[in-house]
């Protein structure tokens, strides 16, 4: 049965996508996003939310080189 695992992987990527939302929500919020890592219990979502608080601090030092210095 094909069908059970592409199931399986769209609820996953959705799931997915809802916690990597959740990171980013209180990024813009100023929240300290590696200590909500950090306080989140194995599993899943803390899988999900390493990995997006590294994309986030690269994207972040990312867009403060592009800026360049300020006259």
């Amino acid at each position: 049965m094909a069908i059970g695992p592409q199931w399986l992987q769209r609820f996953n990527f959705i799931e997915r996508a809802k916690l990597e939302r959740q990171l980013w929500d209180a990024f813009e919020r100023g929240e300290a996003i590696e200590q909500l890592v950090e306080q989140c219990e194995p599993g899943f979502q803390k899988e999900v939310w390493s990995t997006t608080a590294l994309r986030i601090r690269k994207i972040e030092e990312m867009m403060r080189n592009q800026q360049g210095p300020k006259p």
